[in-house]
């Protein structure tokens, strides 16, 4: 899975790609938190962990990096090294499942740097303006807009 930063006029954009949603989801969220540090400790800091449920996989991915935004801001830590498992909407049958039929649903976590150990920048909001999930051929991409 790979992620670039794109300049977006007054905003910042990331452009990934993996072999699997999951993987895109994860290298979407390390694009966040890229542009939000330009460094980032490879120690330290508590994981934590989050489920996100919504109506498509476009709203799904919208409302994980929301959610690791809300995240950042409520517990004062920069999200990082983000694990992610996507899943598809199920028939409904499932008697375990919290979900709702039809609605997709990420399992996640993060490693939450403290906001003190890192020079970040403020990533206001995710944006839906020129937001794309697809699949290519063999693998899948995203592009995302943040507001900064």
């Amino acid at each position: 899975m790979t992620y670039e930063l794109r300049d977006h006029t007054a905003d910042v954009a990331v452009e990934a790609t993996a072999e699997t949603p999951s993987a895109l989801f994860a290298a979407v969220a390390d694009g966040l938190t890229a542009a939000s540090a330009e460094s980032v400790p490879a120690t330290g800091g508590e994981r934590f962990e989050l489920t996100v449920t919504a109506e498509s996989r476009e709203a799904l991915l919208f409302d994980y990096l929301d959610r690791l935004i809300y995240e950042r801001d409520v517990r004062l830590v920069l999200p990082a090294d983000h694990r992610c498992t996507v899943a598809e909407p199920d028939d409904g049958n499932g008697e375990d499942d919290p979900a709702e039929p039809g609605e997709w649903r990420l399992a996640a976590s993060a490693r939450g740097v403290p906001l003190g150990a890192v020079a970040a920048r403020e990533i206001k909001a995710v944006t839906y303006s020129e937001m794309a999930l697809e699949r290519r051929g063999d693998e899948w991409y995203a592009y995302v807009v943040f507001d900064v």
